[in-house]
């Protein structure tokens, strides 16, 4: 069942019969062994190749969910961090094909022991699954000690973000030596391929923390609609987009002189747990979140005029003499004219995680960005950040933290970080 020569996914468990059936019925959608013309494939079901010379995962048009994991390595040996990263690597390049991870049940495995796979995405397509992991400081030293004969691989960029006015970090969902971005539209694909990955991490590393998302805060692509956050804005409209390839190149992946030699390709990766004050956001007046934000609620276009892709004119004064858009607006210091021309390419997704003690909703951003050098995200924080600067502030706090050097893309063949123990 999970041998990838023979093509079989996990949806061969439903059997001939199953096949048959669903191949008749799932007209429009993604069905196994389906060949007729006339039918339209669900392209947000299909699989996103794993091997390349960039990550998946990362300029991939973004996905509707996101399950986020860090690990500790619990395991000081170099060995047991070689043979997990490619048992994961081995583990992904079946999931994101929509296959199962090892035998399951009667299938193949022994009915005296667990399965292989837990099992919670047996009969799911891929539903464009991506798996993208990332390298913490920790992993390359411990207390100024190097780890795993990673010593002088760290690259000098990879160290912890600076502190930022109005920060409330919480250790305990900060940082991890490692971090696995898992993307997919359906939830339950990427919770069964985090499951599965902790599940075989077992012994060598263990969850530091993790967090679940939904409803993408950034479209990666010419193609998607502007999403909205958790405070009705449209979001990301300005974020780097896979067709802009001179952004992309420029801002996002690193380059041959940039740092050591492995990296060549990779990115940066920065998480941000963002609390928001969603009850006190929801008194303020309309036009007080509009200046705020910079953007008009509805149409997502600039304060100053026009549509939601309409250039923010900074420079238009309003009759009481005035910047239309406010200089403490979140659109105007996060802008690339008052950051030294940074950019940043965003992956962020909303998230609820209840409600806390006081009936409030625990609910927020969980901010993702990539980038070539970290440098970008600190320019536009420090923009950001404290009172005196971006009136949001008032409204959203940051809880947590963590910086990750992605590795490039392992080829057809090779494994997560591979060029790490060349």
């Amino acid at each position: 069942m999970t041998d990838d020569r023979s093509g079989m996914s996990r949806r061969s468990l439903l059997g001939a019969a199953g096949v048959g059936a669903l191949a008749a019925g799932a007209a429009g959608g993604y069905a196994l062994g389906n060949t007729r013309d006339d039918v339209v494939p669900d392209t947000d079901s299909l699989p996103v190749d794993f091997d390349g010379r960039h990550q998946a995962g990362i300029v991939t048009p973004a996905q509707d969910r996101m399950y986020f994991v860090a690990f500790d390595m619990t395991s000081e040996k170099r060995d047991d961090l070689v043979a997990l990263l490619r048992e994961w690597t081995a583990a992904a390049r079946k999931l994101v094909r929509g296959n199962d991870v090892g035998a399951f049940g009667a299938v193949g495995g022994s009915p005296f022991g667990p399965p292989e796979d837990t099992g919670e995405a047996l009969g799911l397509p891929p539903s464009r699954l991506t798996l993208t992991i990332g390298f913490g400081p920790g992993l390359f030293e411990k207390d100024g000690e190097p780890r795993f004969g990673l010593g002088g691989l760290k690259p000098d960029h990879l160290t912890d973000l600076p502190a930022f006015s109005g920060d409330r970090l919480d250790p305990a969902i900060s940082g991890g030596d490692i971090a696995i971005q898992a993307c997919a539209n359906d939830p339950q694909v990427a919770v069964h391929a985090v499951r599965n990955l902790v599940r075989i991490a077992f012994g060598r590393a263990s969850v530091r923390y993790s967090q679940m998302g939904f409803g993408r805060t950034s479209s990666t692509s010419t193609a998607q609609s502007t999403p909205r956050n958790l405070l009705g804005f449209k979001d990301g409209t300005a974020n780097i987009k896979a067709e802009d390839t001179k952004d992309v190149s420029d801002f996002v992946w690193a380059r041959t002189g940039d740092g050591p030699d492995w990296h060549v390709d990779g990115t940066y990766l920065v998480a941000r747990k963002i609390d928001m004050r969603i009850e006190t956001w929801d008194r303020e007046s309309l036009e007080g979140q509009e200046s705020i934000i910079g953007r008009r609620k509805g149409s997502g276009g600039p304060v100053s005029g026009g549509d939601e892709f309409a250039k923010l004119d900074f420079k238009a004064k309003g009759k009481d003499g005035e910047p239309v858009i406010p200089e403490k607006s979140h659109v105007r210091l996060a802008h690339p004219d008052f950051n030294h021309g940074a950019k940043l390419l965003r992956r962020g997704y909303n998230f609820v995680d209840g409600s806390n003690g006081l009936g409030q909703l625990s609910a927020g951003l969980f901010f993702i960005s990539y980038q070539r050098n970290p440098e970008q995200f600190v320019k536009v924080q420090r923009s950001l950040a404290g009172s005196q600067n971006d009136v949001l502030n008032e409204y959203i706090v940051h809880v947590s933290s963590g910086l990750f050097a992605c590795p490039p893309g392992p080829g057809a063949k090779g494994f997560w970080g591979e060029v790490l123990f060349a």
